[in-house]
């Protein structure tokens, strides 16, 4: 039986839904949205997060408030199918990838409230045992960029692992001094966005200083061409992949057989989209850790959730919120996080 037939016909019965709206101004300067679905029936609530990236389509959603016709009893089967069916979006969404993203938002609120229902945990229902989460801070460096970022989360907790991003404002002596600290676990190049405010073009440069200056680093997301490539080609059993992965046909479509990629729940678009990539990563080898979008609420703790069952020895991106915030506070949990799973539902802390 594949992880998503172990879940497929759980019973959920939803009298309705409504929307909370959150926003915080995170790390890497822009003020980040998204809206809690709290769905509801039969006495409980379950709860998903909608990580749209831009902010007017969360503007949108919460001013038309909960107008979908989601009333009923379901199978999480037969509800995904309703979602197929159903407009998400009262508009248009700025990009096609948050089709997916609130999809994810509606079927993990689900998926919570259905678990609530039947008075069982996640992980109680899959029989696997929720294990310690080992994650990493993932951190763009600023413009100019500095060290500034990595040494005062440092300070605070000195065994703290991060994800970098390089870009070609990086120089020698950055290099020199991120190298010191011993605390990088991934970089990733961002080569493969494009339109975005993380956008960095492909630079042989930049690729053989990181590559070389970290030799035991991921290497996430390179733009490859016959410049990077041939930089990089010595380097290969490193790659992971990232922005690429919405389904199993991305996986296969890589331009190397992968020994790792970034599988970000709600980038899958729904459970069973999902549970199937992992299945299919598992049979082949091919590792995985789990990728935060700047969760601001319940889908955080989901995510880490699903890393303490499927990936939890990877350098997860799944991050306590709290070290994303420009002054990140004292009395955060260090790495690997305990688990944390409440008694019923699709819910960590």
């Amino acid at each position: 039986m594949s992880t998503w037939e172990q879940l497929a016909e759980l019973p959920v019965e939803i009298d309705g839904y409504s929307l909370e709206p959150l926003q915080a101004s995170v790390s890497s300067d822009f003020e980040r949205k998204s809206t809690i679905i709290r769905m509801g029936g039969a006495g409980e609530e379950g709860l998903g997060e909608d990580v749209t990236y831009d902010g007017v389509d969360h503007e949108i959603l919460q001013a038309e408030g909960p107008t979908l016709p989601l009333a009923g009893r379901f199978t999480l089967t037969s509800l995904a199918d309703r979602l197929a069916e159903l407009e998400l979006f009262p508009r248009p969404p700025q990009r096609e990838v948050s089709q997916r993203y609130r999809t994810w938002a509606y079927e993990s609120a689900a998926l919570d409230l259905a678990l609530r229902q039947a008075r069982v945990p996640l992980h109680e229902l899959l029989g696997r045992e929720p294990q310690p989460v080992r994650f990493v801070v993932s951190l763009r460096l600023g413009e100019p960029p500095s060290l500034d970022p990595v040494s005062r989360r440092l300070a605070l907790y000195p065994g703290l692992r991060f994800k970098l991003d390089p870009t070609s404002s990086w120089d020698e002596r950055l290099i020199a001094e991120l190298v010191a600290t011993g605390a990088v676990d991934s970089v990733d190049f961002k080569g493969l966005y494009s339109g975005s405010i993380v956008d960095q073009p492909a630079d042989p440069v930049l690729y053989r200083r990181v590559v070389e200056a970290f030799p035991e680093a991921w290497i996430e997301d390179p733009a490859l061409t016959p410049e990077t490539d041939a930089v990089l080609a010595a380097h290969r059993e490193r790659f992971s992949w990232d922005a690429l992965i919405h389904s199993i046909d991305d996986i296969e479509s890589l331009p190397y057989p992968p020994r790792m990629v970034n599988i970000k729940p709600s980038r899958l678009g729904g459970l069973r989209s999902l549970l199937d990539a992992y299945d299919y990563c598992a049979e082949r080898g091919i590792g995985n850790y789990g990728g935060g979008q700047f969760e601001l609420g319940v889908g955080r703790g989901q995510n880490q959730y699903l890393a303490s069952l499927f990936h939890p020895d990877a350098p997860n991106d799944v991050a306590p919120s709290g070290f994303n915030l420009p002054a990140t506070p004292a009395g955060l949990p260090s790495s690997p996080l305990s688990p944390a799973p409440s008694p019923t539902g699709f819910s960590w802390g």
